[in-house]
């Protein structure tokens, strides 16, 4: 198991080096407190450490020491499979730019590039578009949220033919 988290690591940090899409900026006004909690993974970018998974979730969660912890579960193989990590802020705590990392100490860029008013949900990308997940507060999204979401993404550069269920 811990090979498959070091094999994610090292995909997520040579994703990094390429450039796939325009950059685009982490959401301001974020409210860490509003995003802690559980997200369901609704479609995301095929990447290598997520083949075969389903019923993806994503769980945020705060410490007494103020750090955040993120437990990513999801079902392979009809077994629970699950990688435990942690969230930092990159730079100002009011902008959706964050770092994640499975392997401290070396962190991978998680920028929150759309975010519903309400927190509903949310799209993250790696900051160069080579990894993007869409996530939500429920299992589903609704029809207009959807749509509104591949606008987004389509006028952005994102090619979002690729992107598959997480759920």
């Amino acid at each position: 198991m811990k090979r498959s988290y070091l094999m994610m690591f090292l995909a997520l940090l040579l994703g990094n080096g390429c450039r796939n899409t325009p950059e685009i900026p982490a959401v301001s006004g974020f409210e860490l407190d509003k995003y802690l909690g559980k997200w369901y993974e609704i479609f995301r970018y095929p990447n290598w450490f997520e083949v075969g998974m389903s019923k993806v979730t994503a769980e945020y969660i705060l410490l007494e020491n103020n750090s955040v912890r993120v437990i990513n579960k999801g079902m392979k193989d009809g077994k629970p499979h699950a990688a435990s990590g942690y969230v930092r802020f990159a730079g100002k705590n009011d902008i959706g730019e964050l770092e994640v990392s499975f392997f401290r100490p070396f962190y991978s860029p998680y920028r929150i590039i759309k975010l519903a008013p309400d927190y509903r949900y949310s799209v993250v990308s790696s900051g160069n578009g080579d990894y993007l997940w869409i996530l939500s507060r429920t299992p589903e999204l609704s029809e207009k949220d959807k749509d509104e979401i591949l606008h987004f993404l389509s006028s952005h550069g994102f090619v979002t033919e690729k992107l598959i269920p997480g759920q």
